[in-house]
Formats: structure tokens, sequence, C-alpha cells
């Protein structure tokens, strides 16, 4: 059975895609808040703690950072090795992963403080991106709800989607995270800017 890992901040239109995929026949794996919405929606999970075997915890910032969940989706299909790796261990790969991340830069533009800027760096979200974009001949990644459609027309090709399309779908990822870290590190060299004794701190040990 094919398998989606859904996790999504905006769930804007997520619902209508896991029931879309489901009807596909995708086993659909699920995380906390993403996991609650679609099955509100009347379409059945499976929940990330009953993959890993471990609870999310940290009020949600450790739930996807496992290998039960990262060597699904790296785990290359034309690899003898990986395959036997997924089997050895009772794993299954993941044809699918949905995820967007927190919504770093409206935060930065609400000026909130620092503190509570910073958690709102997503950690599990870009790595489960950066890992299917990695993988992209054999995981489909959508990072951006607009690509759901395209997504599901894809899979109805009777050729099952293309390179190009796979291309596409990794190249949006690479930009997410690659922007999405700019502005990370944009905030911090504003902090650094404002706090001088952060900024003497670091010259009298010779970082600086």
């Amino acid at each position: 059975m094919p398998s989606a890992l859904i996790s999504v901040t905006d769930k804007t239109g997520i619902v209508e895609l896991a029931r879309a995929l489901l009807g596909r026949g995708y086993e659909l794996v699920s995380t906390g808040g993403t996991a609650r919405v679609i099955e509100a929606g009347g379409v059945p999970v499976v929940h990330i703690s009953d993959v890993t075997g471990f609870p999310e915890m940290m009020d949600g910032r450790v739930k996807t950072l496992h290998p039960a969940v990262f060597a699904g989706i790296l785990a290359r299909r034309a690899n003898a090795s990986d395959m036997h790796s997924l089997e050895q261990h009772g794993l299954h790969p993941y044809d699918i992963v949905v995820v967007n991340l927190y919504q770093f830069e409206q935060s930065a533009r609400e000026a909130i403080g620092f503190d509570d800027l910073v958690e709102e760096i997503d950690i599990g979200g870009p790595s489960l991106l950066r890992a299917a974009a990695k993988n992209w001949r054999d995981v489909l990644v959508v990072c951006d709800p607009k690509d759901y459609g395209l997504l599901l027309m894809e899979l109805g090709q009777s050729e099952g989607p293309s390179l190009d399309f796979r291309i596409y779908l990794a190249r949006k990822v690479f930009d997410l995270t690659s922007n999405t870290d700019r502005l990370i590190w944009t905030q911090f060299v504003g902090a650094w800017v404002k706090n001088g004794e952060v900024r003497r701190s670091l010259q009298r040990t010779g970082v600086l």
C-alpha cells in the first residue's frame, strides 16, 4: 500500500487532499494538530507516534525527528540495501510527503518578541522537506497548498507523475527552505546588532 506523510501548519485544503489520497489507496500518516483536523473531516489517519513508538514531546518540538520516519523517506527504491534495511526494521517507504512550515515571516512582520520569534523556527518541517526533496525520484514532496490539485492530477496520469513534476516540487522545497533560513539569519543579525552586551561578550572571548 502506498503511503503519504502529512504534517502542515497551513491546513488549507488538507482534508480534501487527504480524502482524495485515501480514495487512491494511500495510507495516511500524520502529526498532532494535522491528524486531528483530518480525522475531524472523517478521514482515518495513522498517528506518527504509532509509527515511532514515541510520543510527541516538548510541546510538539520533537515529533517527527526519528529514524522510523526518515528511513521511510530517504530509502531509495532501486537500492536493494536501502529496501532491505526498511524490511529488517519493519518499516515502509513513504511515497508522498506533504509539509508546510511555521509562519516565521509573518511572525517577524508582527514584531513579536525575539524569544517568541525563535519558537517559530521550524526544525522538523524543513528536515522532512529536505529529506523528501533529496529523494525526489521516489518521493513526491509538496510544500505549497497551491500544488495539491497538480499533485492529484499527476497521480491520475496513466504513467504516473512525471520527472519534470518531481523536480518542480523538489525545487520549490529548496526555494522555501533557503529563503526561510535567510529570514531567520536576518533576524539573528538584527538581534546581535541591537544587543551590544552580546557583541562585547563575543569580542572578549575572541569569537569576533
